[in-house]
C-alpha cells in the first residue's frame, strides 16, 4: 500500500473502496470461479475475516464489485446516447466514455463480461443484471440512429452484439497496453471508425 496509513485505520468508507479496488483486480485477473477471498484480502492488506464482515461472503463482494463497475460504466453510456449525434459521433463518444470509466480500472470490464459467476446467486444476478443495462443501452444507442432506423429488429440485435463485441476487444487490447492514455484511445478509436465508415 503507498499510503502511509493502514487499512485498518481507513475511515470505513476508504476501506471499503480499498477493498472492492483489490476485488476488481482479483476477479477482473482470475474470473469470479478463479478469485479467492484470501487474496483479495492479501491485495488490499487486510485479513479475511474483514473482507467478510464488509460483504460477507465471495458472492456478496462480488456483487458489490460489478454493481460499482455496471453503475459507473451506464451513467456515462447514458449521457452519450440520450445526445443528438450522428453514427460515428456517437460511436466514438460512447468509446471515450467507456475509456473514461475504465481509466485507472480497467480491469471493470472483466469482471462485467465475466461468465463463471454461478446463475442465480447474488454474484450471478448482479452481473448479469448491470450486463443487461449496458447491452439494452447499446440496444437503444443503435435503435436511435437514423441511419438504421430500416434494419430488421434481428439485425439491429446482431448489429448491438457486433458493437459489444468490438467494445470488448478494444478494453482487451488496452489492457494489454496500459500505458496509453484515455485521449490516445480515443483518437486511435475515431481513426478506426472513419476508416470503417468510408
Amino acid at each position: 500500500m503507498t499510503s502511509d496509513r493502514s487499512p485498518a485505520k481507513l475511515p470505513r468508507d476508504q476501506r471499503e473502496a480499498l477493498l472492492l479496488d483489490a476485488a476488481r483486480e482479483e476477479f477482473g485477473a482470475q474470473g469470479y470461479a478463479g478469485a479467492s477471498l484470501g487474496a483479495i484480502a492479501t491485495r488490499a492488506g487486510v485479513s479475511k475475516a474483514l473482507v467478510l464482515t464488509y460483504f460477507g461472503s465471495k458472492d456478496g463482494l462480488y456483487a458489490a464489485c460489478a454493481s460499482r463497475a455496471g453503475v459507473n460504466l451506464a451513467e456515462r453510456i447514458e449521457k452519450v446516447i440520450t445526445s443528438p449525434l450522428g453514427p460515428e459521433a456517437m460511436a466514438l463518444a460512447t468509446l471515450t466514455a467507456i475509456f473514461e470509466g475504465l481509466e485507472g480500472r480497467q480491469q471493470d470490464w472483466n469482471v462485467l463480461t465475466d461468465r463463471t459467476a454461478p446463475g442465480g446467486t447474488t454474484a450471478g444476478d448482479a452481473v448479469r443484471d448491470q450486463r443487461r443495462t449496458i447491452a439494452e443501452q447499446a440496444s437503444r444507442g443503435v435503435a436511435s440512429l437514423e441511419r438504421f432506423a430500416t434494419l430488421e429488429a434481428d439485425d439491429r440485435e446482431i448489429l448491438t452484439s457486433i458493437w459489444m463485441s468490438a467494445v470488448t476487444a478494444v478494453v482487451h487490447w488496452w489492457q494489454r497496453h496500459p500505458d496509453r492514455g484515455v485521449q490516445e484511445m480515443a483518437e486511435r478509436c475515431g481513426r478506426i471508425l472513419a476508416t470503417l465508415v468510408d
